[in-house]
């Protein structure tokens, strides 16, 4: 027999996945004469350097932060700028600040679980095995030694980052730490020092202006009108160089966002808030503008509505989505779908082999009909360390290339303009059970059913509010029972479905008269069955037995041959 396993954990509910909070497009500042751009050079490197003089300050405070020092750094940064760029700056080192406090809890939660599980297999004994999904000993004195330096590594690693979280102090590098960290290998990267120089300066810049409503056209600092116009207003020390009144500089470029235009424009003509940032792509010398504004009008769909059309379960794998559609009912219709994408090489390549298998899965979805996409709720971060899968680096690389928070906020976006919704469910067993109950009965002549696509259509019915097994078996043939409705099947909202049979009213064979199978429906051990305590014995009565049996004759005996008894009705 195999070895028991421990209880299941409780399975999470599935919940309808938010839509979108906001929408970003770019449009591509063609036209830009030499005067513009080295106007947008002198103001970027001119922000640039207030935005990080802003941003030590606000690391500096730690957690003294408070409204009276974000005033004060506000009043400083207006006499070198202007109002609308210092609220722009200090709000954004606000938000840069609070991202990195929160990645800076999540790598001491991973510090922590490592620091736990590494305790936990050196105290076993050396090549102790594990048990209940929980890993065992190391296999040699020499790996257990490994693991014990490994520890004191990271116990010293956890309690610096935990007083740095006490004290507030988080590190931050603004150009990104990636690209700081390539200027010690730039032969790897394929860069020289002048290209590394120029993308590094063009990181460090700060041309982010936020967006006022019942202003006009939504942003007094970088405005454009509804034909394209882009202008911006000039910081203090280089207001000299404006080229319209009021200390404004007006490019030579014109935009026209290709995508979501009439919607900017809709925007922009009712003076609603449209924040924008201009940003130079360094490599290939392309100056771009991005326009962003919240969306606060998208319907609320309850998920008995998502349920009605049914959805197409969508499982996601490391090289492909499989999707399968089920109707409401909880069944699989037609074939499964595989949309394959490629993540290796460069993170453009990636993103744009994800939106294209993304973009295929939701026309397909879109000509079946559903009305929502069911996914797994994933998320890996505590389960792709060294210290939880030991020498399975394979795996750990495995999880750790799943795009799982890009894929979902990808998907997210993408249906809520194909007007579908999105339904997350707890990721617990659908493999497994996918493969158990589903994988072989569709798998027909013609078509072999992978787990992936088994798998697609445990995720579909589990969002459906369905069990993943499937009906049980119907009752075998004998001499009194035929082949006939299984009423063991629940609906989905029936509390109790996975317990006992409920009893039901009436004969359950013809050789049981009404009312008797009701009343032992549950206990099996009272049901006519061979081998069961309560099996029937035949019993031989005698006449005289019989005749006690009827009321009203008592233990009379018989009388003599040709003596008539009286009438008992």
């Amino acid at each position: 027999m195999g070895e028991r396993r421990g209880p299941l954990r409780e399975i999470a509910r599935p919940f309808v996945v938010a839509g979108p909070s906001g929408v970003s497009v770019r449009d591509r500042l063609k036209g830009l004469t030499a005067r513009d751009e080295e106007v947008l050079r002198l103001v970027g490197a001119h922000l640039g350097r207030l935005a990080s003089r802003d941003l030590a300050r606000r690391v500096q405070d730690g957690l003294g932060h408070s409204t009276r020092t974000w005033a004060e750094r506000k009043r400083e940064l207006t006499v070198e700028s202007s109002s609308r760029w210092a609220g722009s700056l200090t709000t954004h080192t606000h938000d840069q600040w609070g991202l990195s406090r929160r990645a800076q809890h999540q790598h001491l939660q991973s510090l922590e679980a490592g620091v736990r599980m590494l305790r936990h297999r050196l105290s076993l004994p050396v090549g102790e095995k594990g048990s209940r999904g929980r890993p065992g000993g190391y296999r040699s004195r020499r790996e257990w030694f490994e693991k014990s330096r490994r520890l004191a590594v990271l116990e010293d690693r956890y309690e610096r980052v935990r007083s740095a979280w006490a004290a507030g102090r988080v590190s931050v590098v603004r150009g990104g730490r990636r690209l700081l960290h390539q200027r010690h290998h730039l032969t790897a990267a394929g860069r020289t020092v002048e290209e590394w120089r120029a993308g590094w300066e063009a990181a460090r810049w700060f041309l982010t202006a936020d967006g006022e409503s019942g202003k006009r056209f939504g942003n007094e600092t970088v405005r454009v009108t509804p034909d394209g116009e882009v202008s911006l207003k000039l910081p203090a020390p280089l207001a000299h160089r404006a080229n319209a009144p009021h200390g404004r500089y007006v490019l030579a470029a014109r935009i026209a966002f290709a995508h979501r235009g009439q919607e900017w424009r809709d925007r922009v003509t009712a003076h609603r808030a449209v924040a924008y940032r201009i940003h130079l792509d360094a490599a290939r010398g392309r100056w771009y503008l991005d326009a962003s504004w919240t969306r606060k009008d998208l319907p609320a769909v309850p998920l008995e509505a998502l349920r009605a059309g049914g959805v197409a379960g969508v499982d996601m794998n490391a090289d492909h989505l499989a999707a399968w559609y089920l109707d409401a009912h909880g069944n699989p219709v037609g074939a499964p779908r595989r949309f394959g994408y490629d993540l290796t090489g460069t993170a453009p390549h990636r993103d744009a082999q994800l939106r294209h298998a993304l973009t295929r899965l939701l026309h397909w979805a879109t000509t079946t009909g559903v009305t929502a996409l069911a996914i797994e709720d994933l998320d890996f971060t505590s389960s792709t360390t060294r210290e939880k899968h030991g020498r399975r680096k394979r795996f750990r690389q495995l999880i750790s290339g799943l795009p799982t928070r890009s894929l979902r906020a990808r998907l997210v976006s993408m249906c809520a303009e194909a007007g579908l919704g999105v339904i997350a469910v707890d990721p617990a067993y659908t493999s497994r059970w996918g493969a158990e109950h589903w994988q072989k009965p569709l798998t027909i002549t013609h078509r072999k059913t992978s787990r992936h696509a088994a798998a697609s259509v445990a995720i579909g019915r589990r969002a459906l509010g369905h069990p993943i097994r499937r009906r049980t078996a119907l009752p075998p043939h004998d001499q009194s029972d035929r082949v006939g409705h299984r009423t063991a099947q629940a609906g989905p909202s029936d509390r109790g479905r996975e317990g006992d049979r409920p009893g039901v009213p009436g004969p359950r064979t013809r050789s049981v008269r009404a009312e008797r199978g009701t009343r032992n429906a549950v206990d099996q051990n009272a049901q006519h069955r061979p081998g069961r305590s309560a099996e029937p014995v035949q019993i031989t009565l005698s006449p005289q037995e019989r005749l006690d049996a009827i009321p009203g004759l008592g233990a009379r005996p018989f009388g003599p041959p040709g003596t008539s008894l009286p009438d008992v009705g």
